[in-house]
């Protein structure tokens, strides 16, 4: 039984724990983690003993290649998916369909309502996610892979960066950079934050020029086959201000008090702890506003979340980021971010890029 056969036995689990016979994936990254398709637009019918992707004519050959024996729904031009599925349910003895409340839309749900009157039709919430929570070895090994892609764009973008160039300059040297290594793109859009604007975790790149403050910070991502990458660095412009060294070795030491803490057993409440007690020790507590980590794999936010009040426990193949922050307004922010993953006896640092800040200058 191949891998994505065996991701959808554990699914047919899980459907049966909430008494529902089948589930509707309507989630494109759902369908692809079940069965292998990268494509978009196409539903996933799991039931007790089918599995039936309904999709379009676009889609056949593609399909054919990357899903071989999987039953397939194809849908012409003018039939719209409500019909379609309309006509697979149909031949089935589905009678207590769940679906995915997170992304199925209101209007889609009342169609199906109206469709399927005799139908028990019930939401369901990340019974997919659940699975997608632990990683199996080719995974991780893809997860590497991206991981390896994004350093090596780093590693060309840093030795060729001049003051003279933009936030949105370098942010888009890294998107070419990560496709040269082998990307099939940035896992997201690319934070590149000059001085002050690094205190906006989210900061969206500009006009303002790399020389125009003391340091840079940098977050970005590569994504491989399928699964993506996740790293943030800061770089001096120059030389360091006193300030900013006090302030990235806080960041620095929380962030290594996080990854020490990872371990299977511990919930994520905790390894958010163990980092926001390094920051709030030093009295940056209220500068500290988001939790410290999230899973990746095929998205780049994924379960599990890393913050207060949140119990997931961690297991091994869970592939988590570590990126403790202090931001001040008006000054600037500072964030060190690394992937890694649990494993049976402990954790595995999968990042390498150098967090020891004289190594992380620019002339």
């Amino acid at each position: 039984m191949g891998r994505h056969a065996q991701r959808r036995d554990k699914l047919r689990r899980l459907i049966a724990k909430t008494g529902a016979d089948s589930l509707l994936v309507t989630n494109f990254t759902n369908v692809t983690y079940l069965t292998g398709f990268t494509g978009d637009d196409s539903y996933l019918l799991v039931t007790n003993s089918d599995a039936i992707l309904l999709t379009d004519e676009r889609y056949r050959t593609q399909l054919e290649d990357e899903c071989p024996g999987l039953e397939l729904s194809v849908r012409g031009q003018g039939v719209s998916m409500i019909n379609l599925l309309t006509k697979v349910i149909g031949q089935t003895s589905v009678e207590r369909m769940g679906i995915e409340a997170s992304s199925m839309t209101v209007q889609f749900y009342g169609m199906l309502e109206k469709q399927f009157s005799k139908i028990s039709i019930g939401p369901t919430t990340s019974l997919v996610e659940q699975l997608r929570v632990v990683k199996d070895k080719q995974e991780v090994q893809e997860i590497r892979q991206a991981i390896t892609i994004a350093q090596k764009a780093f590693g060309v973008i840093r030795a060729s960066m001049r003051p003279e160039q933009t936030e949105k300059e370098v942010a888009d040297a890294i998107e070419a950079q990560v496709r040269r290594f082998g990307g099939k793109c940035s896992s997201f859009p690319s934070i590149v934050a000059v001085g002050h604007w690094a205190a906006l975790p989210h900061a969206v790149p500009g006009e303002r020029l790399i020389g125009d403050s003391p340091f840079v910070l940098i977050d970005w991502g590569a994504r491989g086959d399928l699964y993506v990458s996740d790293l943030t660095r800061m770089l001096a412009t120059g030389k360091i201000p006193p300030k900013f060294r006090r302030i990235y070795e806080i960041v620095r030491k929380a962030n290594l008090k996080g990854i020490k803490a990872i371990r299977p057993g511990v919930t994520c409440e905790e390894v958010d702890r163990a980092a926001r007690g390094v920051i709030e020790k030093a009295g940056f507590g209220k500068q500290f506003g988001h939790g410290l980590g999230h899973g990746i794999g095929l998205e780049v936010h994924e379960a599990p979340r890393l913050g207060a009040k949140q119990k997931t426990v961690l297991k091994p193949g869970m592939v988590i980021t570590i990126e403790p922050g202090i931001y001040i307004p008006g000054w600037g922010g500072i964030r060190l971010e690394d992937d890694v993953l649990v494993t049976r006896d402990g954790h595995e640092v999968l990042t390498s890029v150098s967090k020891q800040l004289d190594e992380m200058t620019i002339e």
